[in-house]
């Protein structure tokens, strides 16, 4: 969906299996290339100032894969103006709504949504299980716990318990 090209600066909110999958996609072929972790809750100052000063103006793209309209605000302040790119990718809560400010957008920023990486499912997808088979994609990095299918609600609720 961003065609992030080299040399870019990337922000990826929530690095759960579909932020580290942005992370890979991003830096392929590096293993998981992230630089740095930056935890919002360390700063007293919004995360997108704190984002802005690191990267000397904002970010060329952004990743929010968490759902929270918070964070998908967040993610568009702290791309760079003129030219950041900000994707939402998480769901958030039915009802809930996004807002910015119009300035956010007239100086160049640019807020997207994708579903599936934006890939076209029939013509594409079967490329991207050959890449997997062919471990190109690293997809068994992020298996944290087996469960039998019996266990499917045990396996649901330690995902949301975050515990894992």
């Amino acid at each position: 969906t961003a065609d992030v090209q080299s040399n870019s600066t990337v922000a990826v909110f929530g690095c759960g299996g579909v932020g580290l999958s942005v992370i890979q996609g991003a830096v392929a072929p590096k293993k998981l290339g992230a630089t740095d972790f930056v935890n919002p809750a360390d700063f007293e100052k919004p995360i997108q100032e704190v984002l802005i000063e690191m990267t000397d103006g904002g970010l060329d793209y952004t990743f929010e894969c968490t759902g929270n309209t918070s964070a998908m605000r967040a993610a568009l302040e702290a791309c760079h103006k003129g030219w950041g790119q900000s994707i939402i990718i998480g769901v958030a809560a039915a009802g809930e709504e996004i807002s910015t400010r119009p300035f956010q957008l007239v100086t160049g920023r640019v807020w997207k949504g994708s579903a599936f990486g934006g890939i076209k499912g029939r013509s594409e997808l079967p490329g991207i299980v050959d890449d997997y088979l062919n471990k190109k994609l690293e997809v068994d990095l992020y298996i944290t716990h087996k469960f039998k299918l019996e266990e499917i609600n045990k396996a649901f609720e330690l995902m949301h318990s975050g515990d894992w």
